[in-house]
């Protein structure tokens, strides 16, 4: 509808009447054979109706009165239109992430609202300023041309990623994070041939197997190596494992497709202990060569303290300019420990804990990591 329409209120406003039509009929009348053609067709000539009341939009009614619409917008790319919009470089990675929440992950502006902890009126302020960008903007609704998809495609996978992260970080919004695998899905099914969208629909799975384990009964985090390994999904871990082997075999190494591989190596020990550390160093550096930043060298400079020891990981850690990052100040606290540094290692916990972005994280960090890895 946004696409013949070109206006997000109206397409919007037709499309959820399309959906309360269906509930108030279906019931009495039997569910269609075709429910997406049925829903498609309510909401044209409900946007019809509404647009014959403005003579601006006139172009728009004859446009609507000829067209015939697809049963499958799978089939005809209209989400895949629909993301590119949403996460068009024009705007703003919060603009991006909040469209893509209301439009493509179906979710209120009451929920997105939560998600960016922000009240509901200043959401939907949001959302409209987004809209009027791209209308001001003349954003196209379209998937970009071949040489415009490596640049766009990174926002697309850094929203959906997002997404998916806070869901993770926050407990009351974990729907999140099966919307974001949910999108992570369809990019895939709709680019079969993106390397890199193959890669976070694997790092998703991956994640997302552990994620029940993260947190103990009372909301409490549990780190990596002390989790239980039986309750890591198997189902999504054996199939995040074969994605990441058909981007080994392509042989075309990205950000998310290195770090579903090492996530994937994680998944291969039973327990911490047996954890091939060698290769997730080796990891690292591939992923450090495509993605030089402070925070893959931190998490490289971890995986190095598995290694060679904690003075050597906390050599390199002191090397790295993440002053305002609190994993940093937690690694160093860890790392201090390791080595019997105590005082600076309070220290360091206690600059962590007032800077960790959720409750979980504080608490954890405020009771000296329990000396966990």
């Amino acid at each position: 509808m946004l696409r013949l329409i070109g206006n997000f209120d109206i397409a919007e406003e037709v499309v959820q009447d399309s959906l309360v039509a269906a509930l108030e009929r279906w019931p009495e009348q039997g569910i269609p054979d075709n429910p997406g053609a049925w829903l498609m067709t309510t909401a044209r000539r409900r946007a019809i109706d509404i647009l014959r009341r403005d003579r601006r939009y006139a172009e728009k009614v004859a446009l609507l009165e000829r067209s015939t619409l697809p049963s499958d917008p799978v089939e005809a790319d209209d989400r895949l239109r629909l993301i590119f919009t949403c996460c068009h470089p024009a705007l703003s990675t919060e603009a991006q992430v909040a469209l893509t929440l209301r439009l493509l992950a179906g979710l209120t502006t009451a929920e997105v609202a939560r998600a960016f902890l922000v009240t509901e009126s200043t959401m939907a302020q949001r959302l409209v300023r987004a809209k009027r960008k791209i209308k001001a903007a003349r954003i196209p609704y379209r998937v970009p041309e071949d040489h415009e998809i490596p640049g766009r495609l990174r926002s697309v996978l850094a929203v959906t990623y997002l997404v998916y992260n806070a869901g993770l970080s926050n407990a009351t919004e974990a729907g999140l994070c099966s919307e974001a695998i949910r999108l992570a899905r369809l990019l895939s099914l709709l680019m079969p041939d993106e390397p890199e969208v193959a890669g976070l629909l694997a790092l998703l799975l991956l994640t997302e197997s552990r994620r029940a384990s993260r947190t103990r009964p009372d909301g409490s985090l549990m780190l990596l190596g002390e989790q239980d390994r039986t309750r890591w999904d198997r189902a999504l871990i054996k199939e995040g494992q074969e994605i990441v082997r058909r981007c080994l075999r392509r042989n075309q190494p990205g950000a998310y497709q290195l770090q579903a591989a090492i996530n994937a190596v994680h998944a291969n020990a039973a327990t911490v202990d047996q954890t091939d550390w060698s290769q997730i160093v080796g990891l690292y550096d591939q992923l450090l060569a495509v993605a030089p930043t402070p925070v893959v060298a931190l998490n490289r400079a971890i995986a190095v303290g598995e290694v060679e020891g904690p003075a050597v990981a906390l050599a390199l850690v002191d090397e790295l300019d993440l002053d305002n990052y609190y994993s940093y100040h937690a690694t160093r606290a860890d790392l201090l420990r390791r080595l019997g540094r105590d005082s600076e290692a309070a220290s360091a916990y206690e600059r962590a804990a007032e800077m960790a972005p959720t409750d979980a994280e504080r608490d954890f960090l405020m009771l000296g990591g329990r000396g966990s890895r």
